[in-house]
């Protein structure tokens, strides 16, 4: 557990702070991490949407983010604000978490043991295609999220082909400035 100095605000307070200017603005929490450790302490915000979150995207939620916090009564305690997105290789957990990574390649372990690695398409219903290759053609194969125990995206270094991602319904949506994030 995050030690919490007195003064510094718990992280359901930041989320019941936050929420609801983030959704205005597109996003939603993710995570939230009061950090008292650190000197100075740190409040951290993990936010992610639909649409990616870019350099402009979190500059403003810091701004929203910052006015809200200001108005809590934290004494004489200062602290670091971040907000970022939950980065490059975090773990798929839910059908909303597939579906935002649409067109990203990713590497799956499935309930039965098995693993696979591919590329995201659609997501619905409970399930996601993946766009795996098969005798040396692409192929899409349906999963339900329930087989899958593990789900993480992969960095990658080179462009996918144009068939495979035809397949998983088109690029990623990346920013140069997601990249460094």
């Amino acid at each position: 557990m995050t030690q919490r100095p007195a003064g510094l605000p718990s992280p359901e307070r930041v989320i019941e702070l936050l929420e609801d200017e983030f959704a205005s603005a597109g996003y939603e929490i993710e995570d939230v991490v009061v950090d008292g450790r650190s000197r100075p302490p740190r409040i951290r915000v993990v936010a992610d949407g639909d649409t990616p979150l870019d350099l402009d995207a979190v500059a403003e939620l810091s701004r929203i983010a910052s006015a809200l916090l200001d108005t809590l009564e934290t004494g004489s305690v200062p602290f670091v604000l971040e907000v970022s997105s939950p980065g490059v290789e975090r773990p798929l957990t839910s059908e909303k978490h597939f579906r935002r990574a649409r067109g990203r390649r990713v590497r799956l372990t499935l309930t039965d043991g098995s693993d696979l690695a591919g590329r995201i398409g659609a997501t619905e219903d409970g399930t996601v295609d993946l766009v795996v290759r098969a005798g040396g053609a692409w192929t899409v194969r349906r999963i339900p999220l329930p087989d899958i125990r593990e789900a993480v995206v992969q960095v990658e270094f080179s462009a996918p082909g144009a068939e495979e991602l035809e397949l998983a319904g088109g690029p990623p949506h990346t920013t140069e400035q997601e990249a460094g994030t």
